[in-house]
């Protein structure tokens, strides 16, 4: 059942493989729709009950953690690994020798990759790496130019040779074509200003960032309070305003003319503040407040009494803008920081969230480049460059880890048939002329969009080594794994839940579980 589960997932997510992978509709319960190929997002975004299943789930995370694409690639791997051990264990094959075969086929496949990866690291190469990665899905009317605007904003942030992909912000808005999209040098927020008497536009910004409202806070507990004289209830909302006008007060004399607040502003403080001349925005994200602390130099203050000079940041221009329907504020010339934003256009919301998947994947393998300078060709090349030497290699290996190894070899000969079958070619045909051309070169893989084999180094398709080599450790990983269980039993809180009673006996009607 186990083998089975991870089978039945790496069949449904197979047919979105490769530049002619076909899309998948995803529909929630309140009816949201999602049209993706992108591996993660169709595993993220499934009801998967089975544990077996939500192993194979967990790997595409990790691979789209790891290096942000490969999910599909490691997926499939990981389904024909399960498919190839079942055949053995039907000969008579023990789990424990399989699962030996595989890791020496593993480090052998690692060892391999090594041999035949490419380094590069210049412009051209880094242009290819992301062409490769959104090549089949929704940005690719427009990819060059999004590929261009991925490598120009990876070099922009690039620091020893290390992307942090966290300084890159990608926003979409739709209202224009794909090719509409831009860099901006600077923080992009997705918000604007608290009130429109505010100022639009302030140069050398002092930035408060504030994690604590500028609104008088509700009582945890009810309380009822009896007014005798309407001069009282006048009191109480004298000391409310004070207690605003105090806090306004508190910003205005730490120096600050913009004000970035986690919280809530209240309207009474908002009017305070547009009277000061502070540029204000409320009930920013904390994604958001991270990057402005690290970009401006300013420091989330949680206690409005510990907002002083010392606590803010610097930049040079902040300014509301207005794109199509969307109101953002820009924060810009940031002194010796690291910030990019991605304005995203496209038609519908539908398009640029696919479009936003497929940044994501490029920007994950454009920064994989960057650290490692490594590369490998696309086109399922690597894969039957693997298995071509593996089974050479397991001809050499004694005992019944031979079997194994050389089922592995077949697993990994999975990606360039499922890019052959996506493609409406003969899978058989196009495998045949792939190891007959790997006896030559290394670097011949299936040209999807031609329809043939090709040399596609020179074709430009090229892809990290590290995407080919998580994605056949994770693969291998979860394989294991499954093949190591040998029951699935129920455990003691799933007993707990459905039949035990205070007095800690079961009355679920199952026996004792030891």
């Amino acid at each position: 059942m186990n083998i089975m589960a991870g089978k039945i997932l790496a069949e449904t997510i197979r047919t979105t493989l490769g530049p002619r992978g076909m899309d998948k509709m995803l529909v929630d319960g309140t009816g949201d729709v999602i049209l993706t190929n992108d591996g993660v997002t169709i595993l993220r975004e499934m009801d998967i009950v089975h544990p077996a299943a939500r192993m194979l789930v967990e790997i595409a995370k990790n691979q789209e953690d790891a290096v942000g694409d490969g999910t599909t690639t490691a997926v499939i791997i990981a389904g024909e690994l399960l498919k190839k051990a079942e055949e053995l264990l039907e000969l008579g094959v023990h789990s424990s020798t399989i699962i030996l075969g595989y890791r020496q086929a593993v480090a052998k496949s690692i060892e391999i990759l090594n041999e035949i990866s490419i380094d590069a690291k210049d412009a051209e190469t880094l242009f290819n790496v992301a062409l490769t990665a959104m090549t089949g899905k929704g940005s690719e009317i427009a990819k060059e130019p999004l590929a261009k605007l991925i490598v120009d904003a990876s070099l922009k942030v690039e620091e020893n040779s290390k992307v942090d992909k966290d300084n890159i912000n990608i926003q979409r808005i739709s209202g224009a074509s794909v090719e509409d999209s831009e860099i901006v040098d600077g923080i992009l927020i997705d918000k604007g200003r608290s009130d429109p008497g505010m100022p639009k536009k302030v140069e050398n910004a002092k930035i408060a960032l504030l994690k604590y409202p500028l609104e008088i806070k509700d009582t945890e507990t009810s309380a009822k309070i009896n007014l005798t004289d309407p001069s009282q209830m006048q009191a109480f909302l004298d000391n409310e305003e004070e207690m605003i006008r105090d806090m306004v007060d508190k910003v205005i004399d730490s120096g600050a003319n913009v004000l970035f607040c986690q919280k809530g502003i209240d309207d009474l403080a908002m009017h305070y503040l547009r009277k000061a001349g502070i540029f204000a925005v409320k009930r920013v994200k904390k994604s958001d407040i991270k990057r402005l602390e690290k970009s401006t130099g300013a420091r989330l203050v949680t206690n409005i009494d510990d907002l002083t000079q010392d606590n803010l940041g610097s930049a040079g221009l902040v300014y509301e803008k207005k794109i199509f329907d969307q109101t953002v504020i820009l924060v810009e010339q940031l002194k010796d920081a690291k910030a990019i934003s991605i304005i995203l256009r496209g038609s519908t919301r539908y398009v640029t969230g696919e479009i936003e998947r497929a940044l994501d994947d490029a920007l994950g393998v454009v920064a994989a480049t960057i650290e490692d300078s490594k590369v490998v060709i696309g086109g399922g090349a690597p894969e039957i460059e693997i298995a071509k030497q593996l089974k050479e290699y397991g001809e050499t290996i004694n005992g019944r880890e031979q079997l194994a190894i050389l089922s592995f070899a077949e697993a990994l000969e999975v990606v360039p048939r499922t890019l052959a079958e996506n493609a409406g070619l003969d899978s058989i045909d196009i495998l045949v002329d792939l190891r007959a051309a790997h006896e030559k070169s290394n670097f011949i893989g299936l040209d999807v969009l031609k329809g043939k084999i090709a040399d596609m180094k020179e074709e430009g398709v090229v892809e990290p080594q590290r995407v080919k080599t998580h994605a056949i450790n994770s693969a291998a990983e979860a394989t294991e794994m499954i093949l190591r269980i040998d029951d699935l039993v129920a455990a003691r809180g799933a007993l707990e839940s459905e039949g035990a009673g205070d007095d800690g006996m079961d009355h679920s009607g199952m026996p004792p579980m030891m």
